[in-house]
Formats: structure tokens, sequence, C-alpha cells
């Protein structure tokens, strides 16, 4: 999930001086301010159980990598660039589609946790996940049915 989580910042960072909607400035914000923390929560977790903190020493995870990178929702090389080259209403249109496929991913591996988790921490984290990523998928939706 950090990748994943990793590569929603950037994506979020993105919208400042491309988005032109309000609301997608908004929760671009949102996801920043909520996703940065719980990266350095996993993080910590990763340290106190002695396993590899960045994803760069872990197989298969590098938060660049295109949807082969087995991680539900990842966006492409090519998606990051065709995001950061738009700007305006394409930016918008851009963002919400894509944060809606990214945050569906992080809902999957969510589930999964809540299902075979053993961590109770780590549970509480995906409940929050699915419950925060929920909502924000809702608020896209509306804003590409608005746009």
């Amino acid at each position: 999930m950090i990748p994943h989580h990793e590569q929603a910042v950037e994506m979020a960072k993105l919208a400042d001086g491309r988005a032109q909607d309000a609301e997608v400035k908004t929760l671009a914000g949102a996801i920043e301010r909520a996703q940065d923390p719980e990266i350095q929560t996993m993080k910590s977790w990763l340290k106190a159980w002695g396993k590899p903190e960045s994803s760069s020493s872990m197989p298969g995870m590098d938060h660049g990598a295109s949807h082969g990178s087995g991680m539900a929702g990842m966006m492409s090389e090519q998606d990051m660039k065709d995001l950061a080259a738009a700007e305006g209403t394409d930016f918008d249109k851009k963002f919400a589609q894509l944060m809606i496929a990214h945050h569906n991913g992080a809902i999957e591996m969510a589930k999964v946790e809540q299902k075979d988790g053993k961590n109770a921490t780590a549970k509480k984290l995906a409940d929050d996940v699915i419950k925060n990523q929920s909502a924000e998928i809702d608020q896209f939706n509306k804003i590409l049915a608005r746009l």
C-alpha cells in the first residue's frame, strides 16, 4: 500500500497549477493530507517489524511501475505523463478518472487486509481507507457528471 499511496500523493501534487475546478483542488489537497501520514504510519510499522521501509527494497513494488506492478489501480508511467501534461478542465477530468481507478485499487487491497490481515491496527487503517476513499470516489463521480 505504501507505493500505492505514494503515487496518489504524486498525482495529487500535480493538481497544483493544473486543476481548474475548486472541488478537484480541494480533494487533491485532502488526498495529500490524508495519505502522507498514512505512508509514515505504514513505514513505521515496517521498521518495527524489521521489514524494509522503502519501496525500492521491495521487489516488484516500484511505485512508478505500470499496471503490471501487481497492484490494482496503479497508474502507468504514460498515465502519469498524460496527467502532468493536462491543464484546466482536461486535467480535472483525467485526475478524477484516474483517481477513481486508483482509489478502487486501494479499496481492493484494503479489503484483502480486512479479510486476511492479522494486525488489528493495520486492519483499522484498511477500514479507514475503504471509508474515506469510497467517499472520495463518490465526490469524483459527481465532479465528472458536472464537468
